[in-house]
């Protein structure tokens, strides 16, 4: 008896050391494991290691620098796309310019509705992902009503890893997939 206690005791421990799938990539450059929990979106920047350059360019405020210098945007109806740095859902200083525009342009156009949509790349879960997007959206929409917009005319939701602009493995397509759009609702 108590030697098949033992034995299940060990077996137990032997599936629980041993792990099963694929590692994730890593995001800090330390280790090839993820973070699963939410405990890193706490707004710090994650340092990367740019000599392999494998999981997008940060800035050191944490802004996204789009590689090529084309102004992406995949907001509609005059509204901009806000970019943000890798793991991270703080406005940086470079996007202020594009919070005070949106917020111009809902004010002025009279827009009733605007959909705020948060986007990840598609580094980390499934789950981590959505709660970064959807903290993502919240920080322009506060942004936003710091600017004089009506937080009730601004609906949030996270879409994630799932709504990619661009899906090519290149350091500059990620970048284009960390943002936050705006879509007016009718």
């Amino acid at each position: 008896m108590i030697k098949q206690q033992q034995l299940a005791i060990a077996l137990l421990l032997g599936a629980l050391l041993s792990g099963c799938g694929q590692p994730a990539p890593a995001l800090d450059g330390s280790s090839n494991v993820a973070p699963t929990g939410l405990g890193g979106l706490g707004g710090e920047t994650v340092t990367i290691d740019e000599a392999g350059g494998a999981y997008g360019s940060t800035s050191e405020d944490g802004a996204s620098s789009i590689s090529d210098g084309t102004p992406y945007n995949s907001s509609t109806e005059g509204l901009k796309s806000i970019y943000f740095g890798f793991d991270n859902y703080t406005v940086s200083s470079k996007m202020e310019n594009r919070i005070y525009s949106n917020a111009t342009h809902v004010r002025t156009r009279g827009l009733r509705k605007v959909k705020v949509e948060g986007n990840c790349d598609e580094f980390g879960t499934d789950e981590y992902n959505y709660a970064l997007g959807l903290k993502r959206a919240k920080a322009v929409k506060d942004r936003m009503v710091a600017q004089g917009v009506s937080a009730d005319s601004m609906v949030i939701v996270s879409l994630g890893e799932s709504n990619p602009s661009c899906s090519q493995p290149t350091d500059g397509c990620y970048e284009q997939n960390r943002r936050v759009d705006l879509h007016p609702l009718r």
